[in-house]
């Protein structure tokens, strides 16, 4: 199980059980995901921050707005993510918006309240939780150093080896990405434009470092991606 996987299923404690027992036999009844439409949106800035969520199907962009009015796109996250979890650390009202990315995205909400007390019993799922809380900032600052000291190729370079380490599967000796996002999901997670984007993932390719269609990226040498 690699770093990230541990990240989710940290000991004993699952966090897909407690924050979306509708995934679990015998529950499903009492637990109902929130079921969203394409680019229908969970929550806005300045909403009231009352729940974290868990991702049961289907993909959530979080982002925010310049002050011009222009979209800045946080994260995008798949499957058995959650999301919304700043409310643990004090943000009265959100700051950023969620919205479903597919059709049929379904959610899985449980109150910040719930969770506090839940974490007031369990040692492993208050670590857990705090390890979330602080790997999601040092993402973050690691983006924001990104786009202040780095050229456009070496953001989407080091955005595919986080994916890879993040997410990859290994096929041999070969990473395989399934690829969750678009040229455009990617222009807008590492401040570059998609046709930067789209030149970039060519040039990789064409230096045989990369493969990539629709449904995967191929990263044939880790330690040639640079």
């Amino acid at each position: 199980m690699n770093d990230v996987s541990k990240l989710w299923y940290f000991e004993n404690v699952d966090l897909f059980e407690i924050l979306c027992p509708s995934k679990t036999p015998g529950l499903e009844e009492k637990h109902s995901p929130n079921l969203y439409g394409k680019d229908e949106f969970i929550y806005f800035p300045d909403e009231q921050s009352l729940n974290i969520y868990m991702i049961a199907d289907g993909r959530v962009k979080i982002g925010t707005y310049g002050d011009d009015g222009k979209e800045i796109v946080k994260a995008i996250l798949t499957s058995g993510e959650i999301f919304g979890e700043l409310a643990l650390a004090g943000e009265g009202k959100r700051t950023d918006f969620a919205q479903a990315m597919n059709a049929n995205t379904r959610v899985c909400p449980m109150t910040i309240d719930n969770l506090k007390d839940l974490m007031k019993d369990n040692q492993e799922l208050s670590l857990k939780i705090f390890r979330i809380l602080g790997f999601r900032l040092r993402k973050m600052e690691r983006r924001i150093e990104a786009l202040v000291f780095k050229d456009a190729r070496t953001r989407i370079v080091e955005f595919l080896k986080e994916m890879a380490e993040e997410k990859g599967q290994k096929v041999g000796f070969e990473m395989m990405i399934k690829n969750h996002f678009t040229h455009k999901d990617i222009a807008s997670l590492t401040g570059t434009s998609r046709q930067t984007v789209t030149t970039v993932l060519n040039e990789l390719r064409e230096e045989n470092i990369i493969n990539f269609d629709r449904r995967r990226i191929l990263i044939r040498d880790m330690a040639k991606l640079t």
